[in-house]
């Protein structure tokens, strides 16, 4: 137990000292200000005890005293109470502006890395943890910092108050100073204690925010399902988990404090019980007494300072605890020395031999497919759910990397690619067709710098331009979060405008045409094949995950995909002539649509 405490206060000084470190400029700054505060409350006790003896007992002896007496014991209080409050603001703003950089920084930090980190690390993450971990969780990494010029400040005041209470009455001093020990002690048990109980609220906070974020993510299915009592059951649980883990906190926090708050208060009851034995003695005067009572009662706050410093530690300690594995995450994305091969034509890519594997012991998800797409053909990928589609146009764009087996572009190893040589080259449109809450121009260009004919040509040759120039006000319309104001094909086909005006080389669409009607589908693919995005005539190489057999008959060539392997390829005609499960699923699809 001792060895786990040592351990937690060791922890805690190391956090501390890690702050201090990457903003040393406000510390610093803020600790001059408080230690201004700490000096000149001394001084007001020294002060309070020279106007005692020389001013209050002697207008008392003699029964008058005089203005420039009185004056001068205003204008010292006065000069005092002004340093202090300088000294006050100074430790607020600067301590403040420390702990908001931190938090800012941190923030910055954390979400660098979920940028950089590979999607498969993300996939095995849950977004409401990430979302807490770059939110509350830095928050309470650094919630401490706040107090902690204060306390630091409150050192040098207690060092000083030390030397004034010795140098002034050693035998007093040492009655009254018993208290610092038992406020450390106190403290260094409230951190054991707190530790694990701030630990398991910050996982439940973490929780909590997953499941609210899982239920807003998917309230069209929540409300279409009738599953809205369900949901706020499943949270209402976890909230209340959440609840009894504060309230534990809560009872702790409601242990200790009145604890540390009665500490000082029972030192000065002691100084002043021992010293008005002196003072009737002979062995000190009253003003001595009164400025080493003054002393203790200031230094509570001091103390409390401290103490909520070493209160927030083990909150800090949770919280840094679970944002150090985003920042220590290893399996970024390794590049390459090579360039892409430059040029508007379309990209030739090889598929030799690749395996994926989710989790790298699981049955594989793809195995040894092998295929070729030359340049500027459109190739259609066709496969039953399940066989592994979406992960492979997930490795033509370098989403992910391959198990087993080489993935190229232009006869280059993706792996072998510089950093952003695989964005400038290839755009991807995925089957979850996302959008952000701006206007049709920012969903389209995300900021790079296209020109309005750049949009909307790239809206024509996604079939879009007819409804942008139908919207309120054209590329300037805000289209609401996810797209919401827009129906399924129109968001579709703005997440094409948005591949298409990057002029790529590869265009990946996995099944990103579904909610588009077949004759605009043939038009948007028409456009493609014929090289309609942009200033060359040459035409992109596409590959298209797809089941309808409109779409499929526009391709150059079909690739069938079963169980992960690359069984069959060739014409449309060919395969439905060649391959039975191929044949079965066009046709079961094509009957399904004119159900439909």
């Amino acid at each position: 137990m001792a060895r786990r405490r040592d351990a937690v206060v060791r922890r805690g000084l190391r956090h501390v000292r890690r702050s201090i470190v990457e903003q040393p400029g406000m510390f610093t700054l803020a600790v001059l200000a408080s230690s201004l505060y700490g000096g000149m409350t001394v001084a007001s006790a020294w002060v309070i005890g020279q106007i005692t003896d020389r001013v209050l007992l002697p207008a008392f002896a003699d029964g008058a005293t005089t203005a420039a007496a009185l004056a001068l014991a205003a204008a010292a209080i006065l000069g005092v109470a002004l340093l202090k409050i300088v000294g006050i603001l100074g430790r607020r703003l600067f301590a403040g502006i420390m702990s908001y950089r931190l938090q800012a920084d941190y923030r910055r930090r954390v979400t660098r890395q979920y940028l950089r980190l590979p999607l498969s690390w993300h996939q095995k993450h849950p977004t409401g943890q990430l979302l807490s971990n770059a939110n509350s969780d830095v928050e309470a990494s650094w919630f401490f910092v706040a107090p902690l010029p204060f306390a630091c400040g409150a050192l040098v005041m207690i060092a000083i108050t030390v030397v004034a209470l010795v140098l002034t009455d050693p035998l007093i001093a040492l009655v009254g100073l018993v208290v610092f020990p038992l406020v450390f002690l106190v403290n260094v048990v409230y951190s054991q204690v707190m530790s694990p109980r701030m630990q398991r609220a910050q996982q439940l906070r973490a929780e909590v925010s997953e499941i609210a974020h899982e239920s807003f993510d998917a309230a069209l299915v929540v409300k279409t399902l009738g599953r809205e009592t369900a949901e706020t059951e499943r949270f209402q649980a976890r909230a209340e988990e959440l609840r009894d883990g504060l309230v534990a906190v809560g009872r702790v926090r409601g242990l200790f404090d009145p604890m540390m708050e009665a500490l000082p208060s029972l030192g000065t009851l002691a100084v002043l019980l021992i010293g008005a034995g002196r003072v009737a003695d002979g062995s000190t005067d009253a003003g001595s007494l009164v400025s080493i009572a003054y002393l203790f009662t200031l230094l509570a706050l001091p103390i409390r300072a401290i103490g909520w410093v070493l209160a927030d530690l083990p909150r800090a300690l949770a919280g840094f605890d679970r944002v150090t594995p985003v920042l220590e995450a290893t399996g970024e994305t390794p590049y390459g020395p090579d360039a892409a091969v430059a040029g508007e034509v379309g990209a030739e890519v090889g598929v030799h031999d690749v395996g994926f594997s989710f989790d790298g012991t699981s049955r594989p998800t793809l195995s040894g497919v092998t295929f070729d797409v030359p340049a500027g053909r459109t190739v259609a990928i066709v496969g039953p759910t399940g066989s592994g589609k979406s992960t492979l146009a997930g490795l033509l764009v370098r989403l992910v990397d391959p198990s087993d087996g080489h993935v190229l572009l232009d006869g280059i190893d993706l792996r072998r690619l510089r950093e952003g040589e695989m964005s400038d080259q290839a755009a991807f449109v995925a089957q979850g067709t996302f959008l952000f809450d701006d206007t049709v121009r920012g969903n389209i260009t995300l900021d790079a710098p296209f020109t309005d004919e750049e949009v909307w040509t790239a809206l024509r040759v996604a079939a879009a331009d007819d409804f942008v120039a139908a919207l309120p006000e054209g590329l300037d319309t805000r289209v609401g979060e996810r797209g919401a104001t827009l129906s399924g094909g129109q968001r579709q086909r703005l997440a094409l405008a948005r591949a298409v005006v990057r002029r790529p080389r590869l265009l990946v669409l996995d099944d990103a045409t579904s909610a588009v009607d077949p004759s605009v589908e043939a038009r948007i693919l028409d456009a493609l094949r014929s090289g309609g995005g942009g200033a060359s005539a040459a035409p992109a190489t596409v590959v298209v995950i797809a089941y309808r057999q409109a779409t499929i008959a526009l391709a150059d060539e079909v690739v069938w995909l079963e169980q992960g392997r690359a069984l069959a390829r060739g014409t449309h005609a060919e395969l439905l002539a060649a391959v039975p499960g191929y044949a079965a699923l066009v046709r079961a699809y094509s009957q399904a649509e004119v159900a439909a």
